[in-house]
């Protein structure tokens, strides 16, 4: 279930959830912890959840240590407008959730690691994370090639 936060005018947030007013921080908290939110302008009810959501990680990448290099911000700049911008968003999504999925893996094979013979526990981390890999390339080959084939019929 999404917990719902109102942006008011005077541009602060409110969690009816909670009866508070709460900040970019607590918001950080929120997705942090797992939950998921939806934030919408209090008059117009308008989602306005990815505004904040890229205050928060501007916030991130200003007072914390960052994430996005320059030159990796340079580039996303690039490819807004250009013919490959959905191709990039699908393959950074994709590229993100392959790598979620080969840390819990890794984590797995470490504690298994720590129970069971070493050398074996590594051959098989080693197997998964190939597997993980060649599925990775072969959606994102699937994912370009849609693209350009569509390109192709519009």
């Amino acid at each position: 279930m999404e917990r719902v936060i109102k942006k008011y005018a005077n541009r602060r947030l409110y969690d009816a959830s909670q009866s508070k007013h709460i900040t970019l921080d607590d918001i950080r908290a929120m997705i942090v912890a797992g939950e998921r939110i939806r934030i919408v302008e209090d008059k117009t009810n308008e989602d306005i959840t990815r505004l904040i959501l890229l205050q928060v990680i501007a916030d991130q990448e200003q007072f914390g240590r960052p994430i996005l290099s320059t030159s990796l911000l340079e580039t996303l700049i690039r490819f807004y407008g250009n013919s490959l911008q959905a191709f990039l968003s699908s393959y950074l999504e994709k590229s993100v959730e392959t790598f979620i999925d080969q840390q819990e893996v890794v984590h797995a094979q470490l504690a298994r690691m720590m129970s069971t013979e070493p050398l074996g526990a590594m051959s098989e981390m080693t197997r998964q994370n190939s597997e993980l890999s060649s599925r990775m390339q072969a959606s994102m080959l699937e994912t370009f090639t849609t693209d350009k084939e569509k390109g192709k019929t519009e």
